[in-house]
């Protein structure tokens, strides 16, 4: 019987990505959530191949690769310039350690590699294999890739979780001390194809599959009935469908962005013939807006809104709008991932950027952020619930001002804790 459902999943698995690759015969790798229809990374390492040289400015910087150099050849961190990358495909493979409130300690190996086709932009592939003290095991693969002449951009995103994790009830007057414990494994399989329509507007069409199996819960610590419990407890889900995807991308620095805008909208319907356990339709619309202030010094002023709607349908539990389940898992510092979850999400952040030292090694930054959830359809939006907090920036690359940020952020109800990451959180 074991053995029979395995054979089932994976059957399973097949059909829905075969009909995903249906739309996208061309398809042969797994995405990148970036900013990311135009590739903005592959943009930045596009521009260090091209001029090989740092500019004046630029070099007068310093980042962790000139302090590390600096301590074995003080000649070589004195002179140092970024290389870029070749036409040839440059691979890179870093171990690396981290904490989140929700993986607590974690160690990671990470990997890439950039490449292009003809008269095309970089195109590249991401990925790590994580496992971390809550004894989860992690591994996304993602992608940029352009065609030749840059016709086509394919973004895709591939994800395996063997995920313990906690749920805490549906809307943000949820309490926290309605833990309810969860464990379930996950595979993601995203695919978009984008063309360019005019200027800094793009749009297109994807391919969306969620699948969640083994899916176990404990029930409220506090002896209360959970919310999942209510809502409908399932042992696998799976949601399938097709997205309409439109993007507007005009930040001078994706990765670090110090003016410009960034606005996308994805309209997801999800159907049963697709493989869906029922027909249901999203909406996510992603906002930015970067500003220098002082409008003369190197400081930004950076705002971010997220709405995830439910505008149709019932989606599984674990498929409802939740904080930390975008793309790059950065809404709600201040909270564990999915700390709150409903049927809509409206969020909205506050980002100050500033210097600490001259040579830009040294950064910081305050930031506060604001999100409320509504419980079922249909019902309002209810208390809206607070993060804020503070912390230092450390340059890693002074070509792509990639930072290593550090973050201590504090919620409601007791919540705090340490957030780093590799770059800022939007």
């Amino acid at each position: 019987m074991k053995v029979a459902g395995i054979t089932k999943r994976l059957s399973i698995i097949k059909l829905s990505v075969a009909s995903g690759l249906l739309f996208f015969p061309a398809l042969l790798f797994a995405q990148e959530p970036v900013d990311t229809l135009q590739t903005p990374r592959a943009d930045t390492i596009k521009r260090e191949a091209k001029d090989t040289t740092l500019s004046a400015d630029t070099i007068q910087q310093k980042d962790l690769f000139d302090v590390v150099s600096s301590l074995f050849k003080k000649d070589r961190a004195k002179n140092r310039v970024d290389e870029g990358v070749t036409d040839k495909p440059v691979f890179s493979v870093v171990p690396a350690v981290g904490y989140t409130l929700q993986t607590k300690l974690a160690a990671t190996i990470s990997g890439n590699v950039a490449f292009k086709f003809t008269a095309a932009k970089l195109s590249t592939i991401s990925g790590n294999a994580t496992y971390t003290q809550n004894k989860q095991f992690y591994m996304p693969i993602q992608s940029t890739i352009w065609t030749k002449n840059n016709k086509f951009n394919f973004v895709g995103d591939f994800r395996f979780y063997k995920y313990p994790q906690s749920t805490f009830g549906l809307g943000s007057s949820s309490s926290i001390a309605n833990e309810d414990p969860m464990d379930y494994t996950y595979f993601r399989f995203y695919e978009y194809a984008l063309t360019k329509i005019k200027g800094n507007f793009f749009g297109g069409i994807g391919y969306i599959f969620d699948y969640r199996w083994n899916i176990s819960h404990k029930g409220n610590k506090n002896g209360t009935e959970s919310d999942y419990a209510k809502y409908g407890m399932a042992s696998h889900t799976i949601s399938s469908g097709i997205t309409l995807n439109a993007l507007y991308a005009s930040r001078d620095n994706p990765i670090n962005a110090s003016k410009g805008t960034y606005a996308s909208l994805q309209i997801r319907n999800n159907f049963t013939v697709f493989g869906s356990n029922s027909n249901w339709k999203s909406m996510i619309l992603d906002m930015r807006k970067y500003f220098t202030f002082p409008r003369k010094s190197d400081n930004v002023l950076a705002l971010w809104s997220y709405n995830w709607l439910i505008l149709k349908g019932n989606p599984p539990y674990l498929d409802l709008p939740s904080n930390g389940w975008d793309s790059y898992s950065c809404t709600g510092r201040g909270y564990i991932q999915g700390r709150f979850r409903g049927t809509q999400m409206v969020y909205f952040e506050t980002e100050y950027r500033f210097k600490i030292s001259q040579n830009g090694l040294f950064g910081g930054v305050v930031f506060g952020n604001a999100e409320s959830f509504s419980r079922e359809q249909g019902s309002r939006l209810e208390k809206v619930q607070p993060g804020y907090g503070l912390g230092v920036r450390i340059k890693v690359k002074k070509a792509s001002k990639t930072n290593l940020s550090i973050d201590y952020a504090f919620g409601s109800q007791g919540s705090k804790g340490l957030f780093i990451n590799i770059g800022e959180y939007f």
